[in-house]
């Protein structure tokens, strides 16, 4: 079982402080936490075969689930760090010796891509919560320079609920200066009608100018400031992160940057592209740290003595159809998903659920995209998921 204390230092971390009340997680068996141990023993054994056999669905993986403040289980499978390459003419990874391979455990930090975007949107909610940032507010109101959202009255509900009708993505690592790729970022225009779902990482990016530009600070110590110092959660942080989970053999034409075998460096080129701190990707943590952030947000916005949100502002994030949570998506929820469950997932193989119904939640990081990108494919996650959902008594 890794830590859950949160007492130590970590490479890629900051240090915490606390302060006064909610039950911390602690780690004990399925029936102590309300959970059919027959059910959690399948999960586990789902977990440990989605890295065997030639092609894994995944090099290694971790998975730390429980209900309340207990965990009832934290499993580790496969390889950190498995590959030195990928070899595109026989389609598979170069394989390292076993003796310069880096077991998974379950303390190894992922680089966590999208579910950045989940601290990013905590991080508005707080700002809402104070009165510094209007939640039907136009962007133009605090970025008046961002002239495309501000003359299509783009405003911070949209940003956060994916419905501003930017497009998906917009290729700044194509840039080849920070400024000319945040003028870029101004001028984008919305390509469809807003007020319809279009997931983009453009909301979060904008949303992160918004923060930026009403506090003064950047997002990574709004982060670190508002969530993961007051939480104890030492291992989250902006990269680098010598000691994460290897990611990509990132290369043309599959990729869409040249960087080779990425550890510890964003995997997400936008992110790279902006210097490692962007709204939609960029955090690393570790599965520990994932479960102290499900805990505070099921516990009404409150951990051990900290408390990041009111209830009601909690509530907010987590109400359909979500402020930068997705809420009831059987694709990565399984049977988890239809009473209100809440999560994200991430390109790189990574994952969170909570479920206020049944106060579960279960945390699955896996470095999927080690040696290379493949398509995505979130069935493992449902099945994960499900076996929780069917665990509860």
């Amino acid at each position: 079982m890794p830590s859950l204390e949160h007492t130590g230092e970590h490479p890629c971390g900051v240090g915490g402080r606390r302060a006064l009340s909610a039950p911390r997680l602690r780690a004990d068996t399925p029936e102590r936490a309300g959970l059919d141990p027959a059910a959690i023993a399948h999960l586990v054994g789902e977990l440990h075969a989605l890295t065997s056999g030639d092609r894994p669905w995944a090099a290694g993986a971790v998975v730390l689930a429980g209900r309340g403040p207990v965990i009832a289980v934290a499993e580790a499978t496969g390889w950190a760090v498995r590959y030195a390459a990928y070899d595109p003419g026989t389609d598979t990874g170069v394989e390292l010796p076993p003796e310069a391979r880096v077991p998974m455990t379950t303390d190894t930090p992922f680089d966590l891509a999208s579910l950045t975007k989940l601290f990013t949107s905590v991080a508005a909610v707080q700002q809402i919560e104070r009165g510094t940032l209007g939640m039907d507010a136009k962007v133009g109101d605090y970025l008046p320079d961002f002239h495309a959202a501000a003359a299509h009255g783009i405003t911070v509900r949209q940003l956060l609920t994916h419905t501003s009708g930017l497009r998906p993505e917009l290729p700044l690592y194509d840039s080849p200066y920070d400024a000319s790729r945040l003028s870029r970022l101004r001028a984008e225009a919305p390509t469809t009608e807003p007020g319809r779902y279009v997931y983009s990482d453009l909301n979060m990016l904008l949303l992160q100018s918004v923060l930026e530009r009403i506090t003064g600070r950047g997002l990574g110590v709004l982060i670190a400031d508002g969530i993961t110092r007051p939480l104890g959660m030492t291992a989250t942080a902006f990269g680098p992160c010598p000691g994460a989970a290897a990611t990509e053999d990132q290369r043309r034409p599959w990729a869409k940057a040249d960087r080779g075998m990425l550890r510890g460096v964003v995997h997400d080129e936008n992110a790279w592209a902006l210097g490692g701190v962007a709204g939609h990707a960029g955090l690393f943590s570790t599965a520990g740290d994932l479960a102290v952030f499900c805990r505070t947000l099921l516990a009404g916005g409150s951990y051990g003595p900290a408390r990041i949100l009111g209830p009601d502002f909690v509530e907010l994030l987590l109400t359909p159809p979500g402020l930068g949570f997705a809420v009831d998506q059987p694709w990565f929820m399984g049977e988890l998903s239809g009473k209100g469950a809440a999560g994200h997932t991430g390109f790189t193989g990574t994952s969170l659920v909570l479920d206020p119904a049944t106060d579960t939640f279960l945390v699955l990081l896996a470095n999927t995209v080690h040696p290379r990108r493949r398509p995505p494919d979130s069935e493992p996650r449902a099945a994960l998921a499900t076996w929780l959902a069917r665990a509860v008594i």
